[in-house]
């Protein structure tokens, strides 16, 4: 029983390695430009505050938090290492 429940857990160890690796690729390639883009949302920011805009400054801070390294890209990297641990979960289970 043990041995086709290693049959049926392989391809989806598999599976979640390689969609893990593609994943982390992806977030190293977008980082740099997510960071170029947090860093203009931050200028219009300032320069709203400057026009006398507040809230639409307030607005474009949260948006450039949201869009930095930070934000949502750190949340996707959460992701990521938790879709990496249960493919290695997966494949410490067929090893043993």
């Amino acid at each position: 029983m043990r041995f086709v429940l290693k049959l049926l857990a392989a391809p989806f160890a598999l599976i979640f390695t390689v969609v893990s690796a593609f994943l982390t690729f992806i977030l190293a390639a977008s980082e740099i430009f997510f960071s170029i883009a947090s860093g203009l949302v931050f200028l219009g920011a300032v320069i709203l505050f400057i026009t006398g805009e507040p809230l639409g400054g307030a607005a474009f801070l949260v948006v450039a938090f949201l869009v930095s390294p930070y934000g949502i890209h750190a949340l996707a990297g959460k992701l990521v290492g938790l879709l990496d641990g249960a493919g290695e979960a997966l494949w410490v289970f067929i090893s043993r």
